[in-house]
């Protein structure tokens, strides 16, 4: 039986492409191929917000939500490997996806403005993957589609939290936020429609 997962409408809302039926078409034939790469996800996610903690430990609320979250993404982390190795598929570390990359090299260098792109580009990944979650779980195996539909809940809540802390942290105006939001988000966007060389939970649209 299909798992339905509709995507959330406060991430429905957010994003404003959603991701191609043509990377939907291709991950549901490359399953260990997805599995890998969302287990390095978890893994990065877990380093990127223990990179937070050190990077701004004397923020109280920030460091200790991230580190909440660092342990969330590495038990997400664990329950993929454990699928993986049900599966028969070996783990390894991959490298950064453009789409990784991409939203990185817009980061900029000065105080506030480095905080509030790393909090919005965080937005914006946790919100691409739980519409992803949502959106492959009903093309996968049953047990699969479950697994994937029940992070739903808890991608949602990060999304949240790193627009919250965008507008808390950072001494920033609200149209100020929203204006940097909106370009990070056309950039995202083009990373997640364009033709990509590879295919990884987070490419554009991959070759077959």
């Amino acid at each position: 039986m299909a798992v339905v997962t509709p995507v959330p409408a406060a991430i429905a809302g957010f994003l404003d492409t959603p991701t191609p039926d043509a990377w939907l078409d291709v991950a549901s034939e490359r399953l260990p191929e997805m599995l890998l790469d969302h287990a390095n996800c978890e893994l990065k996610a877990a380093s990127t917000a223990l990179g937070f903690l050190y990077r701004y430990p004397d923020r109280t609320a920030l460091a200790q939500r991230m580190s909440r979250l660092a342990r969330e993404e590495l038990r997400h982390f664990e329950q993929v490997r454990s699928i993986m190795d049900d599966l028969g598929i070996p783990f390894e570390r991959l490298s950064a996806s453009r789409y990784a990359g991409g939203l990185r090299d817009a980061v900029r260098h000065e105080e506030p403005y480095k905080l509030l792109d790393l909090l919005l580009i965080g937005a914006l990944i946790e919100a691409r993957s739980c519409e992803r979650f949502a959106k492959i779980a009903p093309r996968l195996p049953e047990k699969l589609g479950r697994f994937y539909g029940g992070l739903l809940a808890s991608e949602a809540r990060h999304f949240e939290h790193y627009i919250a802390f965008a507008k808390s942290e950072c001494g920033v105006t609200a149209a100020e936020i929203d204006a940097r939001l909106d370009e990070l988000k056309v950039l995202e966007a083009a990373l997640v429609t364009e033709p990509d060389d590879e295919f990884r939970f987070h490419s554009g649209t991959p070759p077959k």
